[in-house]
């Protein structure tokens, strides 16, 4: 019987994760504000915290893609990850409910603990030392 290669699959899923955070760093980057209200932001007219969104989503598609390049080496980064992922579902829920109750930030916040929770199944898998 073959052995799962988690390792692998978890290099993967970090790739796929850097290239869905380089879309929405452009997309938040070039969208225009008035573009956001499909998305539930109503009145939203700022740009400058949409582009700051769009470079810490290119920031961070790089150290998705720097761990899925050597998982080997990358254990702490990948907690890193892990981290950044859950904080981020964190605040996202509570700014859905406290703040903004639009639809995207939900869906993102969902979207961003159910990331985090397949690198943490990953990783936790992979066995991967901490050193």
């Amino acid at each position: 019987m073959a052995q799962t290669d988690y390792k692998e699959y978890l290099a993967y899923f970090l790739y796929l994760i850097g290239i869905h955070s380089i879309a929405v760093g452009f997309g938040l980057i070039f969208f225009p504000p008035s573009f956001l209200e499909i998305f539930g932001f109503t009145d939203y007219k700022e740009s400058f915290f949409q582009a700051q969104g769009g470079v810490f989503h290119i920031a961070m598609s790089v150290a998705y893609i720097i761990a899925g390049r050597d998982v080997l080496n990358s254990a702490r980064l990948i907690q890193f990850i892990i981290i950044v992922k859950f904080l981020a579902f964190s605040f996202l829920i509570i700014y859905y409910f406290f703040v903004m109750s639009a639809w995207l930030i939900l869906i993102s916040g969902i979207v961003d603990g159910l990331m985090g929770l397949i690198v943490l199944v990953l990783f936790q898998r992979s066995r991967l030392k901490i050193e």
